[in-house]
């Protein structure tokens, strides 16, 4: 990708290549001799018929091309051609038409679509929603989990024009309730019948529904309502379309609509923000905003026809769903799994690929560390030191390839670069012999274990930097990307060719970025820190109903604040950063930084990620804001430490039971003072704490992010008598 900077420190990438407007695309003047073209912004297509007023039909201009009048099917189209999301499914089912499109095996019944086949679905479950009444505008509520029903009912509320609301089944009813009101939702699509009873009462009384649609499950089950709403199954829905198609497609149908095509900025979706630090707002994204991403992943993600995708995360997370856009336009067949299924599915199916967070790799990691540690002392011995020495040597190759990131301006001297880059060759040849050994010995094992065969793809939150190592150093390619729900959400993403570890990569086409001084705004050169602003098609329409905070986030000029701290890495010619130059690089939320009542501002993020490198610390908030000192809400990982009490501790002690908690609090602390020692502050009182953060109990966000204000606010008194 080329880039250059604007100025000092605003990084460009510009690849503009702006389609035609509508008016001058001799695709859609080609619809019919006999339609006209309205003078509204929106393009309208008039059927000739005097009979009676005529229905409108919002409608997405090639998935439903067919259906238009005097228009003839059409070979498969270029992706500059489409306007609306949904329109990329005619053009994979004519170019994909047979190969597996999804394979959802964990739902009743399970089921596997082609290409052509999930298109007709999509069709079919349109038509049903205009059955029921749906309408060009109009907010439908979808609150379920990840499935190839969740994929066909988003799909087709788009194609009808009207706009997706977005949320999973885990949250709360009262957050539910919350974003059905507020988006001003009509109508209601559920997982399933459990679900749907466990909202309905409270929903009942406080909303209103024009319908309710189970995507699984049977009306059977479902638990009597005080309101008569319309109940339909997801069969029903389609039963229904494919009746209104078989209508439709008779010539005397033909003139009783007026047909109006969906257009690049009208909003597709609503997607609720995560709220780890309030109530969540709106986010409004456009198709423009969705098709961007759709068109311009591949530079990170090279996907081919036929390869294997695992999807795991929420469907409605905008990660998620803007990479399964991504990769239904090229051919690869995606497998629904869980947390739940994950281990064994990723030895079963072996993807080519694994879009997830964070988390989820340092799952991977710690379960290959349990692995390695429960082995015998010989073969424990033997992996530990041969991993030890393949970090040696890829810490090496990235030094003479110019991959290491560097904060300095100044170009390095060129003798000294020269000495640097031979040391660096000099020590890599000398490690190559045994790292080939650990990758005949140990890393093939591992990657066979872990079943990803060409790369993971990390987002929505920060890779810890002794991961991303490890994963490098045994041969698996994890690629970290940026990006919020504000922003489509991807902004910028390592590529295989260009994979700096500890920075989340390059922005993507025709985004840019700067850096800007938190106090005064002003612009900061490359290697400065400040806050991270970005600008460009992947940025929002605005928040729903909100001008206020819409303002706030999106300056006159169209940059949006992230509200994240970071940098751009300098250019340099020469050097082990010269391949470096223009990535982008965070150091945590401008929000999350503790400010000490020294006046020391203390970045939280980079000792928890130190501390998570203990076995026996499952999870860690860093606090002291206002106070002299850091302390931490720690979680213990409790299967270690009554692994290490074993080892520290006499079984036949009897004040083991007595003093469990106070030895536990030693050790933990021991292990904490271990892992951050090197880290800029040191941690002082610990609390510990039995209940884990989970999305259940509110203390994790639906994407697996810990809400600090709810920790710290659920531990007050605690925190309070921590700190006497």
């Amino acid at each position: 990708m080329a880039s250059t900077s604007l100025g000092p420190s605003i990084l460009v990438s510009r690849f503009f290549s702006s389609p035609r407007e509508f008016q001058d695309s001799g695709n859609y003047m080609r619809l019919s001799r006999r339609t006209r073209v309205s003078s509204r912004l929106r393009f309208r297509v008039h059927c000739e018929s005097t009979v009676k007023a005529k229905e409108l039909r919002r409608c997405s201009p090639f998935l439903e091309r067919s259906s238009l009048p005097g228009d003839d099917a059409a070979s498969a189209l270029n992706s500059n051609e489409w306007k609306a999301v949904p329109d990329i499914w005619r053009s994979s089912a004519e170019k994909y038409g047979d190969r597996v499109a999804v394979v959802d095996p964990y739902h009743d019944p399970p089921s596997t679509f082609t290409y052509r086949q999930l298109e007709q679905e999509i069709l079919d479950f349109v038509e049903g929603l205009r059955a029921v009444g749906v309408k060009a505008d109009e907010k439908i509520a979808l609150f379920a989990d990840n499935s190839c029903r969740w994929l066909v009912a988003d799909q087709g509320i788009m194609a009808t024009g009207a706009v997706n609301v977005v949320r999973g089944s885990r949250s709360s009813v009262e957050e539910l309730l919350q974003i059905y009101c507020h988006s001003e939702s009509v109508g209601l699509v559920v997982d399933n019948p459990e679900f749907f009873n466990r909202i309905a009462d409270t929903f009942s009384h406080k909303a209103s529904q024009k319908f309710v649609i189970l995507l699984w499950g049977d009306k059977s089950s479902l638990v009597a309502s005080s309101r008569h709403t319309p109940v339909y199954s997801y069969n029903e829905i389609k039963n229904l379309g494919q009746e209104r198609l078989a209508k439709f497609a008779g010539a005397s149908n033909s003139g009783k609509y007026e047909f109006e095509f969906i257009g690049p900025d009208d909003t597709a979706t609503i997607m609720y923000t995560s709220g780890t630090t309030g109530n969540p707002k709106g986010v409004m994204l456009t198709h423009h905003n969705l098709l961007h991403q759709i068109r311009n992943l591949s530079e990170f993600v090279p996907a081919k026809a036929g390869e294997r995708f695992l999807s795991m995360l929420p469907s409605w997370h905008a990660y998620e769903r803007a990479c399964e856009y991504f990769i239904f336009t090229c051919g690869v067949e995606q497998k629904y799994t869980s947390i739940r299924f994950l281990k064994d599915d990723l030895k079963r199916y072996q993807p080519h690929y694994l879009i997830s967070v964070p988390l989820v790799y340092e799952t991977l990691y710690s379960g290959i560390q349990k692995q390695i540690s429960t082995s015998s002392p010989v073969r424990k011995f033997l992996a530990l030191t041969l991993i030890r020495v393949s970090l040696a040597y890829t810490e090496m190759r990235r030094v003479y390839e110019g991959l290491c990131l560097t904060k300095n301006q100044k170009p390095p001297v060129y003798i000294v670069t020269l000495v640097d880059w031979l040391w660096a060759r000099v020590i890599a040849f000398v490690l190559w012999p045994l790292h080939m050994l650990a990758e005949n010995l140990v890393h093939k094992k591992i990657r066979s274990s872990i079943g990803i065969t060409k790369a993971g793809v990390s987002g929505g939150g920060s890779l810890p930097m002794h991961i991303d190592k490890f994963f490098e150093a045994i041969g698996v390619n994890v690629q970290n990307g940026y990006g919020l729900t504000e922003t489509s959400p991807v902004v910028s993403a390592r590529r295989i060719t260009c994979n700096v570890l500890g920075s989340v990569g390059h922005p993507i086409k025709n985004t840019e970025f700067k850096i800007v001084d938190q106090e005064t705004g002003n612009v900061l050169p490359p290697g400065s820190k400040g806050i991270v602003k970005v600008r460009g098609p992947p940025v929002m329409k605005g928040y729903y109903k909100n001008p206020v905070a819409t303002k706030q986030v999106i300056d006159d000029d169209g940059w949006f604040n992230t509200g994240d701290m970071g940098w751009i890495a300098p250019y340099h010619s020469t050097g082990r950063s010269r391949s470096c130059g223009g990535v982008i690089v965070l150091e945590g939320r401008a929000k999350d930084t503790i400010v000490l009542s020294t006046g020391e501002n203390v970045e939280p993020l980079e000792i928890e990620e130190a501390a998570m490198r203990s076995s026996l610390i499952q999870q860690i908030v860093v606090i002291g804001q206002d106070q002299r000192r850091l302390g931490a809400i720690i979680v213990p990982n409790k299967e270690a430490a009554d692994e290490l009490a074993k080892i520290k501790i006499s079984p036949v002690d009897p004040d083991v039971n007595e003093l469990s908690k106070e030895k536990l609090r030693s050790m933990v602390y021991e292990e904490l003072r271990k892992w951050t020692s090197e880290c800029s502050f040191q941690v002082g009182p610990v609390l510990i704490v039995e209940e884990p953060f989970t999305i259940d109990n509110g203390f994790m966000t639906p994407t697996m992010k810990i809400r600090r204000d709810k920790v710290v606010d659920r531990y007050k008194d605690e925190i309070d008598r921590l700190y006497k």
